[in-house]
């Protein structure tokens, strides 16, 4: 009975957060543009199954992921597992693997889930014809992703402030730009947003907090917050790296062979 109350609570609060845009799209649709939508009862049918969905979603986030990322990141950082240094008290950074190997692994898995870059890839293959593979994105995405959230650990790990690594990040994004085919730059940009959507944040966020409540001398506040920033930051470092790799392999396949043995 508790469950359904819970579940009933989400329901409302999700349909007070929908509301706002039904009301938008309503008043354009019929007062602005004054035409009814074809295919209403879908568009309608449609709505439903969002609150649906969304209810179910972030009660399975408060049940099951926020729990299971802290949980593992306590685990992780316990100095029982960590072994015997820790349980003196005598540890450093390089403690910390299992650690790094987990964020990497949890930050890939969650991006090649995510259903927003799903939905960017297959677009972008379709309007390039096929010359962005929608697969080689994903996979320049997700790595972009476990390398910015295992370096997020790191950072957590070891105290050091969050600004150096996003400012170091930026000027990399700045000098590839400067270097990239204008076509890959803004679809490098958004893959930087939708790689942290519904799947990835809710897992690296408890991951960040999780961490940062269990080691000693971090703040949940100011350590545990952060780790979106650098999820959102390095696919775009990773795609147009991905981008910039496979130019310079194209132009080597391009390169007769007289030329490569004289360079």
């Amino acid at each position: 009975m508790e469950t359904l109350l819970h579940i009933g609570g989400t329901f409302l609060l999700t349909l007070r957060d929908i509301a706002p845009i039904v009301l938008i799209l309503v008043v354009f649709q019929f007062a602005v543009l004054r035409r009814r939508p074809a295919n209403l009862g879908r568009i309608i049918g449609g709505f439903v199954y969002v609150l649906i969905g969304l209810t179910l979603f972030l009660v399975g986030l408060e049940q099951a992921l926020f729990p299971i990322g802290t949980t593992m990141a306590q685990q992780l950082t316990e100095p029982a597992f960590i072994g015997r240094d820790a349980m003196l008290g005598m540890i450093d950074w390089r403690d910390y693997g299992w650690v790094y190997a987990f964020a990497f692994l949890v930050g890939f898995s969650t991006a090649i889930a995510e259903p927003a870059l799903i939905a960017v890839a297959v677009k972008a293959e379709q309007i390039s014809g096929g010359t962005i593979r929608a697969n080689g994105l994903r996979l320049a995405v997700a790595l972009g992703v476990a390398t910015g959230v295992a370096l997020g650990t790191f950072r957590i790990v070891t105290g050091t402030p969050l600004h150096w690594y996003i400012s170091a990040a930026y000027l990399v994004v700045i000098l590839q730009t400067l270097r990239t085919s204008r076509a890959i730059i803004p679809l490098a940009y958004d893959s930087g947003g939708v790689s942290t959507s519904t799947v990835t944040v809710p897992v690296i966020t408890a991951l960040g907090l999780g961490l940062a409540s269990s080691i000693p001398g971090r703040s949940p506040l100011l350590d545990g917050f952060g780790m979106i920033a650098f999820a959102c930051l390095f696919p775009m470092i990773s795609v147009m790296g991905y981008s910039q790799l496979t130019a310079w392999i194209g132009r080597r396949a391009k390169t007769p062979p007289e030329s490569k043995e004289a360079a």
